[in-house]
């Protein structure tokens, strides 16, 4: 919306300053974050309100989150979602299809975690609808939004593959693109849900992965530098700085509430809607393996679950103490603080690893 304060610039000159995607991405990290931070408090007690018990709380899990969880509202994905959505109307271009696309997979994971948060809530129990259902539906939005951006896309490149470290080669997918990128896409809202399990564990991780994904959506969508670093240019890639941005700003925000011991958790509200949110932007921006780097702790919480499902149903054993991983860690004595902490350091970690990608080729 502000954007179009750049039309102006004829008229006042300092207006000019609405068209730099840098200028915008900072007002919509401000902007989210004080828009959470001044309406989290509100909602917050609406959700205590409506939900009363809380998050229902897994039996099967450690047995300390019965006793220190308990009571605590979830859906928080709200005020997240809602600072996001606030600053992206603001500070983006309007005109750019991108961020449309990566906007409606937002929401619309979002909406599937708000149903299946509401059902917990409501049975209290930690089961929600069909996850056969509530996976269909995943795949739906995703296949949807990647055959929009094959189609915003220039051929042959909308449907090609890159490779990171590697300069120079472009595999052509054909239209199973679609099927890859749909993939991407719900593997990673997934991910960040299996991870999204201590207070604060998720979060930060978000919105280091989100910096990271601002950095080579910029890079990406200006032909000066991506033809300097040696990658793809994508066109109107650049606009999605701006709802990484917005991200950032409504996880501090977030981030001030859901710290130990936390107010609120974000739920599947917030985890299906933030991870398919980064599926989407590295679909955009051509760089699927490089999240699969820089969100390498996602990544890991996935596997682990697999792991210890696929073991326990082939050998009877488990391979962990307790799956996702981070519970593992629980078992083994781990504090909440230290699993988390440290889970942080290896994002940043992994963050600066995919990102090293921009420049070794």
């Amino acid at each position: 919306m502000l954007y179009w304060l750049a039309e102006l610039s004829d008229l006042v000159s300092v207006l000019n300053v609405f068209r730099y995607i840098t200028f915008r991405a900072a007002g919509a990290i401000v902007t989210a974050g004080l828009f959470v931070f001044l309406f989290g408090p509100t909602i917050i007690e609406m959700l205590r309100l409506k939900q009363g018990k809380g998050q229902p709380i897994r039996t099967d899990g450690p047995q300390s989150h019965l006793v220190t969880k308990k009571g605590t509202p979830t859906m928080g994905g709200l005020m997240i979602l809602s600072g996001f959505v606030v600053s992206t109307v603001l500070w983006a271009n309007p005109a750019n299809p991108y961020v449309w696309v990566v906007l409606g997979v937002t929401l619309g994971f979002g909406l599937i975690g708000f149903y299946d948060d509401y059902l917990k809530v409501m049975k209290q129990t930690h089961a929600g609808f069909s996850g056969k259902t509530r996976l269909a539906l995943e795949c739906l939005i995703a296949v949807v939004a990647c055959i929009a951006l094959v189609n915003l896309g220039r051929e042959p490149f909308a449907t090609a593959l890159t490779l990171p470290f590697i300069k120079g080669v472009v595999i052509d997918l054909g239209w199973f693109f679609v099927v890859f990128g749909a993939f991407v896409i719900v593997g990673a809202g997934n991910s960040v849900n299996l991870t999204d399990g201590l207070d604060g564990l998720a979060i930060v991780p978000v919105m280091i992965a989100a910096a990271s994904f601002a950095a080579i959506s910029w890079v990406v969508g200006n032909i000066v530098f991506s033809e300097y670093l040696q990658l793809n240019y994508v066109a109107g890639a650049g606009e999605l700085t701006v709802l990484c941005a917005a991200i950032v700003g409504a996880g501090l925000g977030f981030l001030w509430f859901n710290a130990p011991p936390a107010s609120v958790f974000m739920g599947d509200t917030g985890s299906l809607a933030l991870g398919g949110m980064l599926g989407a932007i590295a679909v955009v921006t051509k760089h699927e393996i490089v999240l699969g780097i820089i969100g390498g702790l996602f990544v890991l919480e996935a596997v682990s679950v697999i792991v210890q499902v696929a073991s326990f149903k082939l050998t009877g054993k488990r391979v962990f103490r307790m799956a996702p991983l981070h519970h593992h860690f629980e078992q083994l004595g781990w504090t909440e603080p230290q699993i988390v902490i440290r889970f942080w350091i290896i994002s940043v970690v992994l963050a600066l690893a995919g990102l090293s990608t921009l420049k070794l080729r």
